[in-house]
């Protein structure tokens, strides 16, 4: 059977927005060290959604001779392609860096599902991913889509409520910040790092 006339439209899309950061080996060693000397410093850390991981207190961008900031530096562009994605206006004095932190998994360690509110977009940043260190996963925001689930024989992007990416180093992901996102277990043997941020906009 021939259907004349067919068409999709794809209304209200939830985008991750993928990228893999230019000169990312440098920037990874750099950081690498800057993060571990956090944790050698502060092995308490805070507690959010990491289950066993260690999540560093905010980083201080205060401080122009540090990784973080370089890095900030870098990724600026990646978040400015974003907004142009998006269709919102870019006015860089107006793009706020309101956190960023890390958060190294070691072995079974986990992230629960979460958001960060209060913010346009989220991000994380790998640092250190090694094989098997727990994907990055997303869940559906509309909660009526997940109430009501019909049998399906194949996976199409209008059935799924749940979707993984397996993250690499080097990778950055920048995602709206309402977007319930978790880590899965770290069943490696080595850590992973990965770095998150916020960006809100300001008025």
């Amino acid at each position: 059977m021939t259907l004349i006339e067919k068409k999709i439209f794809k209304f209200f899309p939830q985008p991750i927005f993928h990228y893999k950061v230019e000169n990312y080996e440098k920037h990874n060693e750099n950081l690498s060290k800057y993060i571990y000397e956090l944790y050698k410093d502060d092995k308490d850390g805070l507690i959010r959604s990491n289950q066993g991981g260690w999540h560093s207190k905010p980083f201080d961008l205060k401080k122009k001779d540090k990784p973080p900031f370089n890095f900030f530096m870098e990724i600026q562009k990646y978040v400015a392609d974003v907004f142009r994605e998006y269709g919102w206006f870019y006015a860089p004095e107006k793009v706020n860096l309101t956190e960023m932190w890390a958060i190294i998994n070691k072995k079974n360690n986990f992230n629960i599902e979460h958001t960060h509110p209060n913010n346009y977009l989220s991000a994380a940043y790998y640092v250190k991913a090694p094989e098997n260190c727990g994907s990055f996963n997303v869940s559906n925001p509309n909660q009526v889509a997940k109430e009501r689930i019909a049998i399906s024989n194949k996976r199409t992007e209008f059935n799924q409520n749940i979707a993984q990416i397996k993250p690499v180093a080097g990778d950055l992901l920048l995602f709206p910040a309402y977007l319930p996102h978790s880590v899965g277990m770290n069943l490696s043997e080595e850590d992973r790092i990965v770095i998150s941020f916020n960006i809100d906009i300001l008025k």
